[in-house]
């Protein structure tokens, strides 16, 4: 079968027959992903919306957000390994790579079994990253690289690494970013032993490495904001992962009320637990329009730094509901829940794997502050409410809500909450703008959303009380 001459939705019925059973979360082994079945996976296509066509790619935007959203339906673990190899490492190097670069490495990974991975975070240099102390020097032919990084997906698997690095001279405050070969310096000295998440492996990486010239990426050195607009595409694309991932559990949660019994009552008759189903639903339909949001107006391939505001809302908002979801999912199933390899149900896995993202890709409490202060920082002079009413991606939902609670002196804290208020809202645009058919669904989904608000708005108050004086 040719891949490359597919129709999109040939080549993603394609991936979604080869994932389905034998790499379901139900089923599939949760150890480190072997290479038989990275193998597999690759020689199916997974890589090739990734990679351009001159290098034997398929150079999809759509095709990865769709490819991500219906293997994380399957497995939210293998939608994981697939954007990190896709949006951590090949985007990385197709967009910014030297010409030398590119015909180096893309070729191998539309004809090898190879996995990239991403090395950015350091034992002492996680949201901080301006504390990073892997250096980089220029020497006769190239770059010497050195350092420790750790949490890498892929830590004692990946062939290939981009590795992030400050100059030897941190006087200079030149970050910089290189295309390092695994056999080249860069060694994992100690395994990680993650909750969830089980096929990727993560550990701690020593890194002493010569690297020719034509390995360095061409992106901004003077500052940050080279590493900054490398995590947006993943970041963003949490709405992928969530979508497919919570119309797996919705599925679940919803057959696994119908078939449990308390007495003679099925689950799914209990008032409470109809809410629980329903605060899935609500989150699948949230994350489903955020996703329609990513494939419409937005691209993995370009320059990501002009969206910023979606990039922070969407990370936050999806990745919270993943795990709030996971959580309902797990109570309905009872003990069974806390079971693994339960035969009627995945909720403790489901739980584990989704734990992590409101922490990896930027801890979500920082996210929410940072897109706080980008709103203020833009609303000059405006109030916060004024500002968000006149922005296109939450501006519709405003005439809907009390947001006048926002409008005051907003403390660190207070700023992590606006900055979920204003994810909620952000989240209540896509609702009603991707929400086809406006109906029932996309209704509740707007009512869970605005109770989040009248949540957030008591948080508020609870902090003027003082409750976090001594």
């Amino acid at each position: 079968m040719n891949l490359l001459s597919l129709s999109t939705e040939e080549f993603l019925n394609t991936i979604d027959s080869h994932v389905q059973g034998r790499f379901d979360s139900k089923t599939h082994p949760q150890a480190d992903i072997s290479r038989e079945d990275w193998e597999s996976l690759t020689r199916a296509g997974l890589l090739l919306p990734a990679l351009p066509k001159e290098y034997g790619g398929r150079d999809s935007h759509v095709e990865m957000c769709r490819l991500i959203e219906r293997i994380s339906e399957h497995s939210l673990p293998l939608g994981m390994c697939t954007m990190v190899v896709s949006l951590l490492f090949l985007r990385h190097v197709a967009k910014n790579g030297t010409d030398a670069l590119k015909q180096e490495v893309l070729p191998l990974f539309a004809q090898q079994p190879l996995i990239g991975g991403f090395a950015l975070t350091e034992p002492d240099c996680g949201s901080s990253m301006s504390r990073m102390t892997t250096s980089f020097e220029e020497v006769d032919g190239g770059y010497r690289i050195r350092g420790q990084k750790h949490w890498q997906a892929f830590s004692g698997s990946a062939h290939w690494w981009v590795v992030s690095a400050r100059h030897v001279d941190r006087s200079t405050k030149r970050y910089a970013y290189f295309v390092v070969k695994r056999t080249e310096g860069f060694k994992t000295v100690e395994r990680y032993r993650p909750l969830g998440l089980k096929l990727i492996d993560y550990g701690l990486n020593e890194i002493d490495a010569f690297v020719p010239k034509h390995r360095k990426l061409q992106c901004e050195e003077h500052d940050l904001s080279g590493a900054l607009e490398m995590l947006c595409p993943p970041r963003i694309s949490m709405a992928a992962l969530a979508s497919g991932f919570l119309k797996r559990i919705s599925r679940d949660a919803q057959a696994r009320a119908e078939e449990r019994r308390i007495g003679p009552v099925r689950i799914a008759d209990i008032g409470y637990a109809r809410y629980r189903l329903k605060w899935i639903e609500s989150s699948m339909t949230i994350c489903e329009a955020a996703c329609r949001y990513l494939e419409a107006e937005a691209d993995l391939r370009e320059d990501m730094m002009g969206s910023f505001f979606a990039v922070q809302a969407i990370k936050t908002l999806c990745t919270d509901r993943m795990l709030a979801s996971a959580l309902h999912y797990q109570q309905m199933c009872g003990g069974e829940g806390y079971r693994f390899g339960a035969p009627s149900n995945i909720a403790a896995q489901a739980a584990l794997d989704a734990r992590v993202f409101p922490i990896f890709d930027g801890n979500n409490d920082l996210l929410n502050q940072q897109l706080a202060e980008h709103c203020l920082r833009a609303a000059r002079g405006r109030t916060l409410s004024e500002f968000l009413a006149a922005h296109p991606l939450t501006g519709p939902a405003l005439p809907h809500v009390d947001v006048a609670f926002l409008d005051r002196e907003l403390t660190q804290p207070h700023q992590v909450l606006a900055g979920r208020a204003i994810a909620t809202l952000f989240g209540m645009t896509q609702v009603m703008k991707y929400t086809k058919d406006g109906g029932p669904r996309a209704r509740r989904a707007i009512e869970f959303l605005k109770a989040d608000l009248r949540t957030i708005a008591g948080e508020m108050a609870l902090l003027d009380t003082g409750c976090l004086a001594d």
